[in-house]
């Protein structure tokens, strides 16, 4: 699947980004992941559109391009790859660095914002991130499947489900687990339907 972007990723950049991905190996946050939530960046390009295109969608593409299960820092990380990477691959100027940084730090918080704490373009790019957990029960399983396998080696076992189940709960209780209208609408009772399944089976 090639990647449709609002600018012209050079070979060196994407070779660079798939690169990051690759390194450690990874289940669940690889680069398959970032095709899939450009796919929901595209489905939101024709639902309510993007006022800073190419500045999102930077962020699709690092979001997750550092990431060690465990750590604290990841998303920090990633936005400095991005600043760094953009800074020696990309024309000076034509993107707003700090707003994409801003963007994938966002990411750190997923699950405790609420609609109001972010803009609604912030708030529709942290949506197709959280895309996943409104998918089909097959491909929800595979994530939650992959998320397992990234932190084997991280944690024991029993304490991983502990603390998985932990988070999955917490985004069953809240009342909007989409900060937006348009994800909310379509993924909402499919995403509590898998929600419910996953939390029933970490016993």
């Amino acid at each position: 699947m090639s990647l449709t972007l609002p600018f012209d990723l050079s070979e060196p950049q994407r070779a660079a980004l798939e690169a990051a991905y690759a390194t450690p190996p990874r289940a669940y946050h690889n680069f398959e992941h970032v095709r899939e939530v450009l796919r929901h960046y595209h489905d939101a390009s024709n639902g309510p559109g993007w006022t800073q295109p190419a500045e999102v969608a930077l962020a699709v593409l690092y979001h997750d391009a550092i990431y060690e299960a465990g750590r604290k820092d990841n998303e920090a990380r990633s936005a400095e790859l991005a600043d760094e990477h953009i800074g020696r691959f990309m024309p000076h100027g034509v993107v707003d660095v700090a707003r994409v940084k801003q963007l994938i730090e966002l990411t750190a918080r997923h699950g405790v914002l609420e609609p109001n704490d972010v803009d609604e373009e912030a708030a529709l790019f942290l949506d197709c991130d959280m895309a996943i957990l409104g998918a089909e029960a097959s491909v929800f399983d595979a994530y939650d499947r992959g998320i397992a396998a990234e932190y084997r080696a991280v944690v024991p076992g029993w304490l991983f489900k502990i603390n998985r189940k932990r988070f999955l709960k917490s985004l069953l209780g809240r009342e909007r687990i989409y900060l937006t209208p348009f994800f909310h609408q379509r993924l909402d009772a499919q995403a509590r339907n898998n929600l419910r399944r996953a939390v029933t089976t970490k016993r």
